[in-house]
C-alpha cells in the first residue's frame, strides 16, 4: 500500500508538471450549508501556467449548476475539453413507465443506501414522493433531507414507509423569505483556491507553478503559499 501511494502521487506530480493536470479547492453551498470540495482538472493536452491561470480564474467567477451529492460523497473530477457522465440505472415506480424520476424520488430511493433500517420499495417512494418534494420547493437539498430523515435512528424500525412518512411531515422545514433583489445571497457561494498537487497546500493559484508549491519545487525553501 504504501509503494502503491508514493507511485500514484509521483505520477499525480508528473501529470501536473507537464501540464495536463491542475488541483483546486471549493468552498460549495449555500447560507449554513457550505463544504469544501477538492476537485481535479484534467486536460488531455497540455497546457502552460498562463493558461490553467485563466481557466481557474474563468472557474471561480462562474456560478455552477446544483449538483446532487451521493452517500459517500466521491471526489468530483471535471475536464476542461468535454465534461461527461454514465448513465445509471436507478429505481423508479413502476406506474410511472418512461418518466424520468424526480428529485423527491430519487432522493426517497438512495435511503436505504444511507441506512438498511430505512429502505423503501419503488411503490413507497412514489407514495412519499409528493411529501418529499415539499421539502425541494422550500430551498433544502437532497444532502439535507438524507442526514434529516436519517438522524437519530432507533435500533429497530417495523415500517420503514410509516417511519419517513411521520419525519417527512414532522420535520417539513419552515419556508424562508426570498432574498432582496440584487442581494448577494441570490448567487451560492463558491470560493476556490488552488492545491499543490503533491503536498496539497492551498494557495492563489498564480503562486503555484507547474501545479506546484514553492517548497516541492524546491525543496528546502520554507513553507508554500498560505491563504
Amino acid at each position: 500500500p504504501l509503494y502503491g501511494q508514493t507511485a500514484v502521487g509521483s505520477a499525480l506530480k508528473a501529470l501536473s508538471v507537464a501540464g495536463h493536470l491542475r488541483r483546486v479547492r471549493e468552498l460549495r453551498g449555500e447560507g449554513d450549508q457550505v463544504r469544501w470540495v477538492t476537485r481535479t482538472y484534467w486536460s488531455r493536452n497540455a497546457h502552460d501556467n498562463e493558461w490553467w491561470n485563466a481557466f481557474l480564474a474563468a472557474e471561480a467567477v462562474s456560478v455552477p449548476e446544483p449538483v446532487p451529492v451521493p452517500v459517500p460523497v466521491p471526489v468530483p473530477v471535471s475536464v476542461p475539453e468535454q465534461r461527461t457522465a454514465e448513465p445509471q440505472q436507478e429505481p423508479r415506480p413502476e406506474a410511472d413507465g418512461d418518466r424520468r424520476p424526480s428529485r423527491a424520488f430519487m432522493a426517497l430511493a438512495r435511503l436505504g443506501r444511507t441506512d438498511a433500517r430505512l429502505a423503501l420499495s419503488a411503490a413507497d417512494c412514489a407514495e412519499l414522493e409528493q411529501l418529499a418534494a415539499e421539502w425541494f420547493e422550500r430551498g433544502v437539498g437532497a444532502e439535507y433531507l438524507t442526514s434529516a430523515l436519517a438522524a437519530g435512528l432507533p435500533d429497530a424500525i417495523g415500517s420503514p414507509f410509516g417511519f419517513v412518512r411521520r419525519r417527512l411531515r414532522d420535520k417539513l422545514p419552515p419556508r424562508l423569505p426570498a432574498p432582496a433583489a440584487g442581494s448577494a445571497s441570490e448567487a451560492p457561494l463558491r470560493r476556490m483556491l488552488a492545491e499543490c498537487t503533491e503536498c496539497r497546500t492551498p494557495g492563489r493559484p498564480e503562486a503555484f507553478r507547474d501545479g506546484l508549491c514553492r517548497p516541492c519545487r524546491e525543496p528546502g525553501t520554507g513553507t508554500g503559499p498560505a491563504d
